[in-house]
């Protein structure tokens, strides 16, 4: 396998495309911009999320880090079996660990460490955002006492944040050399690939109804040696995100245009666009 790089647009209409704990859930923003970000670890969540969908995990497809998991529990077969090293034996059984990496190297069921071949930044939106506060009221209760508390019009109130529109972009890499390390093969490839087509497509929740959320272009450069041929920033500086002409408010993708300035492209870089 060669070097790839990749990038990758996505964006959010009237949702919360990943809320902050320590904020109230409000979006994430930069401070300092306050143009909009997406965690590197919120998007690996749903990409593991549509693999354990789709390959239903099983070897050699399976996900280590997934909701509610015992992590030593799950290492526990790869230290007791015979034919691989337990790292090995994780990274052949388990899609996550081969692609994106695992510190395994605990006192129970030590398993080692793995460095992942693929690699993706925070996301970050093209323009400043500005995020929506609605507020919201419970018309049903748990309890017959907060029955009676909320009687007329008392009744509890929240807020709900979103964002009314933003494209996000996130760069990515696959080392090839950490690929042979961790078994990671072109089939992992094509699944990650397909993951992102895809990531948005199973996650509709009440912060991120659907249509809300969509991936809207993956442009990925493909080296044909394994040290590459060219700087990464180099090859995502050829994609130029505009806004058209005569668009005042961004609400929509058809308000930008999206052009790769293929002249730029060094010599051995070829640029393939799946969507």
């Amino acid at each position: 396998m060669n070097r790839y790089d990749f990038l990758y647009l996505f964006d959010c209409a009237n949702a919360n495309p990943n809320g902050d704990p320590d904020a109230g859930n409000l979006p994430r923003v930069d401070p300092e911009t306050n143009h909009g970000v997406v965690t590197d670890v919120c998007l690996k969540r749903k990409l593991r999320n549509f693999v354990l969908l789709t390959k239903k995990d099983e070897s050699p497809y399976r996900i280590y880090v997934k909701e509610k998991a015992v992590l030593s529990t799950s290492r526990k077969p790869a230290v007791e079996q015979k034919e691989d090293s337990p790292r090995d034996w994780m990274c052949k059984n388990f899609w996550d660990v081969r692609t994106f990496g695992a510190v395994m190297a605990t006192k129970e069921n030590n398993c080692g460490q793995v460095r992942g071949p693929v690699q993706i930044s925070f996301a970050q939106s093209v323009d400043p955002v500005i995020i929506s506060e609605f507020s919201i009221t419970r018309c049903a209760v748990e309890t017959e006492k907060e029955a009676k508390d909320q009687q007329g019009d008392n009744r509890t109130m929240g807020r709900k944040f979103i964002v009314p529109y933003a494209l996000y972009v996130a760069h990515g890499i696959i080392n090839p050399f950490l690929a042979e390390q961790a078994h990671f093969s072109d089939e992992d490839r094509d699944l990650l690939f397909s993951a992102l087509e895809n990531a948005f497509q199973f996650d509709q929740s009440a912060a991120r109804p659907a249509g809300s959320m969509n991936a809207r272009a993956l442009f990925i450069f493909e080296h044909s040696s394994q040290l590459g041929n060219a700087p990464s920033h180099k090859l995502f500086d050829s994609v130029h995100i505009d806004k058209k002409a005569g668009v005042e408010i961004i609400r929509s993708f058809r308000d930008y245009e999206i052009s790769v300035a293929k002249k730029e492209l060094a010599e051995g870089i070829t640029l393939v666009t799946p969507f």
